[in-house]
């Protein structure tokens, strides 16, 4: 058993090495995004402008008529104090081609003051990569490896980091098996002198003044059982959220109760026939703040993201600042139908059956912000673990095969040698 365990490993492992290496030391970026992207462009998440907000849904309207070649797909409705609004939008199609306009923006920078326009920038551009879109670059190449230009879509990306999510937790239990000591001896050998416990307890520990082999053994062994538990949770949550709609959602389904989102349900339309809505943001967000009043909610609407793909409107509950970096598994959402403005459903935190929280609870916890602040630091020194882990795996492999060639070229006889040498 053990062999084909080590076998298991060992290819896994080389498999693995490459995108875990990546994933990890992006991991340990993007943890801190939205401190990054402030720190980076202050051009456009700082709003000069002083006074009283203006309504987002004027907002929204104003960009549209700036530019009509894209949507308002997210409205965000309202500010901290000092900080400008994020709009999204999504190219529409240009009727004498058939094809999406190009923009070269998804996001515009608004000063909710006097309205005035900050900025656009294409988020998760791959190129050019400059200090308005490294953080978002960083983050989308966190999940999909921006395999998009070269395949044509994010998805292929996406279901490689899902693909290697499923080896990675499956390597997870195979790797701590293999830190436990060989119970098996020679025969006629003498037992050892030290229990099974005593032996095992060294696989926790960093040798010193052992050599560079050693060290990295050690660091690959010891920081892997030390870290055991994280490293399975953040393999299994990468997993559910990339292989989400594929698999983590049926299989859910076939374990437990889940209450479906319009998401789960719904098809999605065709790339090049978005849903029109019928219902404005405006009608959206009246009926969602009566829902919370109704049901005496004490946050606002503070977001409205319209899918073109499935004809549904999303809003979230929070105060201004309360969309990210809060601790727990997000905010309370309400869905509604784009063609009647119908309540489709609800996304309540810590609400629901045990598997809905659960499903709820798989972005916050990968992200760490399920903890707030302290989670977001231990996921980013896990990123860091995750690159070393890669990179000390595959210098033990690189040791142990040259050591091997090494070998077996010394056992060749000398007519051999001589013969591969002409």
């Amino acid at each position: 058993m053990r062999p084909l365990f080590v076998l298991l490993h060992r290819y896994a492992g080389l498999f693995m090495v490459p995108f875990l290496f990546v994933t990890g030391l992006t991991g340990a970026i993007i943890s801190w995004d939205h401190e990054l992207d402030d720190l980076l462009n202050p051009h456009l998440m700082e709003a000069p402008a002083r006074g009283p907000h203006r309504s987002s849904l004027a907002l929204a309207r104003e960009i549209e008529a700036r530019d009509s070649r894209v949507r308002v797909t997210f409205l965000p409705l309202s500010a901290e104090p000092g900080e400008s609004l994020h709009f999204g939008v999504e190219p529409r199609i240009d009727p004498r081609t058939g094809q999406f306009f190009t923009p070269g923006y998804n996001q515009v920078f608004v000063d909710p003051a006097n309205g005035t326009e900050l900025g656009r920038r294409e988020w998760g551009a791959v190129w050019p990569i400059t200090r308005e879109t490294l953080v978002s670059f960083l983050y989308k190449l966190h999940y999909s490896l921006h395999i998009s230009p070269f395949a044509g879509s994010d998805r292929w990306g996406i279901w490689l980091l899902g693909i290697v999510a499923v080896v990675w937790t499956v390597d997870c239990f195979t790797g701590v098996f293999l830190t436990f000591p060989a119970s098996r001896r020679r025969p006629g050998s003498e037992p050892p002198q030290r229990s099974w416990w005593q032996r095992w307890q060294t696989s926790w520990r960093v040798r010193r003044g052992t050599g560079t082999y050693k060290l990295n053994y050690d660091l690959h062994r010891a920081g892997s059982l030390w870290t055991w538990v994280l490293l399975f949770v953040l393999a299994f949550t990468a997993f559910s959220l990339n292989l989400y709609r594929e698999a983590f959602y049926p299989l859910m389904s076939m374990v437990s109760q889940v209450t479906p989102t319009p998401f789960d349900t719904r098809e999605p339309a065709d790339f090049l026939h978005p849903r029109e809505a019928k219902v404005g943001y405006g009608e959206i967000v009246a009926l969602a703040g009566a829902e919370a009043a109704r049901r005496q909610w004490d946050e606002p609407p503070g977001s409205v993201f319209y899918s073109t793909a499935y004809g549904v409107y999303s809003v979230q509950f929070f105060h201004p600042g309360g969309d990210h970096g809060a601790a727990g598994v997000g905010p309370a959402r309400l869905f509604f139908d784009g063609e009647d403005g119908r309540l489709l459903g609800e996304r309540l935190p810590w609400q629901g059956t045990a598997a809905d929280v659960f499903v709820q609870a798989q972005f916050p916890v990968h992200s760490g912000r399920i903890l707030g602040l302290p989670g977001r630091i231990l996921i980013s020194a896990m990123g860091l673990v995750v690159a070393m882990l890669s990179v000390t795996g595959a210098y033990v492999w690189w040791r142990k095969r040259r050591s091997r060639v090494l070998r077996d070229e010394a056992l060749k006889p000398e007519w051999s040698r001589r013969a591969m040498q002409r």
